[in-house]
Order: structure tokens, then sequence, then C-alpha cells
């Protein structure tokens, strides 16, 4: 077991109101969905109750609050997270706020995100995580950005923001994609030499490679995957940091998964099972060729990733098969809680990060889950690493 895990909060920030008879008519929820399926007025209120859920995870105890970025789907209703991160900035006192992430390769001007980051890291007194992704394939459509061109756009404004963030400037940077006489930043992070910067991934091996550098040894996040891929990429990740001659210690690892708490199994799986199974059918629905553009990835990375993601493209995506594969957590606070305990001592991951409102999940089914999870399996792992410790004081 970690002795210091940490928890996050992390929300996608779904359009709950979907009518799911209309994504059924469609080939996908992401790109091509008509927004007339959008109604601003529900939005309205989809938009202030989810900030309200994030603002709860800061008085229930979590270590950090985590928002992302996607574009023109019913997945996910955050385009720009720093405009949400920058909400929840203010409001909240504890809790890290962590972008998980910006997609990099889409940005025409990576300064943009130097600078909205280190406004958020100032203000929130360096409470402030950087997330850097690469995006999945359905945003190279939205964008009609080249997927060939992924990697090294990725490479290079991860290069910009950095340099920004830690040379004296004004200075010049010459790239390929970017070009910038003075790149001069105003403000500077408030955390030095930067922020944090972690990386979620779907299990790219070059990403996987890349985080692991020790020239950077970021976080590495894997995200909703079947708990052997996540065994598999984790342990890719371990070993690279091993090639390199540095150790990959649980702090460095990090596991996204949608969770989903009640008084016992039965209630927890009645509970959850239209709304996850809603999450996994519809609003991941999208044709392969959307997923995975061609020249998104190596031939390398797309056998790997074909291999891990076959339980998302074409396996079942019932109740019993996300939880049997490990794609959910679905229980009592007994049974979630053994099950991480057992998931964290086989593959070794330090922080969890719990998506405790999914799909068509009701306000109150995803407060009542945030409160058991708090309570009962946040609450007793931490007690149950304290006491070793508390035990040698005595």
């Amino acid at each position: 077991m970690s002795k210091n895990t940490e928890f996050y909060l992390f929300h996608l920030m779904p359009y709950a109101d979907l009518d799911l008879t209309q994504v059924e008519k469609h080939d996908s929820s992401w790109v091509t969905l008509p927004n007339s399926n959008y109604d601003p007025k529900k939005g309205h209120l989809l938009y202030n109750r989810y900030l309200d859920e994030l603002e709860m995870g800061d008085t229930l105890g979590f270590d950090g609050l985590c928002v992302n970025e996607h574009h023109s789907n019913a997945y996910g209703l955050m385009p720009n997270p720093g405009v949400l991160a920058g909400m929840l900035a203010r409001r909240t006192k504890n809790v890290k706020i962590a972008v998980l992430g910006r997609a990099l390769p889409l940005l025409n001007n990576p300064i943009t995100v130097a600078e909205e980051f280190a406004i958020l890291d100032n203000v929130t007194a360096g409470r402030f995580v950087a997330g850097f992704v690469r995006g999945i394939g359905a945003e190279y459509f939205s964008w009609n950005s080249n997927p060939a061109m992924s990697h090294e756009r990725f490479h290079e404004a991860h290069d910009l923001i950095v340099q920004a963030w830690t040379r004296e400037g004004p200075f010049a940077f010459e790239g390929k994609h970017y070009n910038f006489n003075y790149v001069n930043l105003w403000p500077r992070p408030y955390q030095q030499p930067h922020p944090p910067i972690w990386i979620p991934s779907q299990g790219s091996t070059e990403t996987i490679e890349w985080a692991a550098h020790p020239s950077r040894r970021y976080v590495y996040l894997q995200t909703f995957s079947p708990v052997a891929m996540l065994a598999k990429f984790m342990k890719e990740y371990q070993n690279s940091a091993e090639r390199h001659g540095w150790q990959a210690t649980p702090d460095r690892l990090g596991w996204a998964v949608p969770c989903y708490v009640a008084e016992t199994d039965e209630i927890a799986r009645n509970e959850a099972r239209p709304h996850i199974e809603a999450f996994y059918q519809k609003f991941l629905r999208m044709p392969p060729e959307m997923l995975l553009p061609p020249g998104y990835l190596s031939l390398k990375s797309m056998q790997g990733m074909l291999r891990a993601k076959t339980q998302l493209r074409s396996g079942p995506k019932d109740l019993d098969a996300v939880i049997d594969s490990g794609m959910f957590l679905c229980g009592s606070a007994k049974t979630v809680r053994d099950q991480i305990l057992r998931y964290q001592q086989d593959i070794g991951f330090g922080k969890i990060l719990t998506m405790l409102q999914f799909g068509t999940l009701p306000h109150e089914l995803a407060v009542k889950n945030m409160q058991i999870y708090a309570r009962d399996v946040m609450g007793e792992i931490r007690k149950m690493e304290a006491a070793p410790a508390m035990a040698a004081a005595k």
C-alpha cells in the first residue's frame, strides 16, 4: 500500500440531460451530434450544479479537483477547462486545482496556456497542477487539425510553455510550428520552477516513455482502461524509469476511474446501472476512425492501444462487464475500498482520481456517492495508512 495515497475528485461535466434516443440516430456523440440537442437553459443549471459538486470536494477533504478539455460533444462540457478552474480557484481553500489537461497539439499559441496556468497558480498560491495531453482523436476532427503532427506539436508546445515559465524574458523561441521573437511571461508562475506537470494518457508508448524520461519524471495518469491494461501501462512507465536509472515511486503514477458507492453492493449496482451504462454505451459512442484517426499513433502504440481498448470498442459495456474488467468501481464502501487497496498493492499507483458523477447520474446520487466515498473509502484508507505511524509514535 502507498503510504500517502492522494485522492482526487474528477469531473467531466457531461450533458446529463441528453436525449439518449438521439444518440442512436447518429454514429457518434462526438463531433457530429447536432448541437440542437443542447439546451442552454438546462446547460445553465448543469454548469452550476457541477461546480457545486466540485466545490463540495473541498469540504469533503479531497486532495484535489480535476477538470479537463474536450470539444464538440455531450461527454464533457469543458472546451476551455481554465474557465472552470478559475471559478474553482476562488471558491476553494484547501484542494489542488488540476487541469488534466490542455490538448497542446491543437494550440495555435501555447503562450496563452502558459499565461492562463500561471494566473491560476498565482491565485491559488501554488495549489495548481498543470496537465498536458495530446487529446483523443476526435478532437482533431473538431479542430480540423492534422493528427500526424500530434507528437511533434505536443513536444514543441510543451517546450515553449516550460521555457516561458522558467527562462528570464524576453527571449526568442524558434521551432517548426511556433516562432516568437519575444517570450516574456507576465505573470510568472507562483510555484518554482513551475507547477507540477501531469500527463494523462490512454497508453501511447511514446507518451509513456517521454513522461518517464529523467529530465521530466512527470506524473503519469492512466484513464478509463481495463485494470489489466492499467497494470501493463504502469509497468511500462516503471520499466522506462528503471532503464533511465531512477525508480518510479507510487507518487508518479495515477489512475482515473468512475466509481459508485452505496449502502450495500446491491443498492450500488441498482442505482449506478443505468447511468454507467449510458456513460459507456452512449456518451463514449464514436466510430473507430474518429477515436484513432490515421497518423495519430505509431504502429507500436496502435497495436498496444487496440489491445487495451477492446473492451471500449467492441466488448460488452453493461454494468457487469465494466465492473469485472475494473473499468468501474462499484459496491459498498468495503467492496470499493478493498478493490482500490488490492489494485494499488498489485500495480503501485499512489494517486486515485475517482469520477463520482458520470453520464446521467443525477445530483442527489452524485452527492450521496461523494459523501459515502469520502467518509468510508477515502477516510478509512487514510486511517489505515496513518495507523503504523501513530503506533510508532506511542
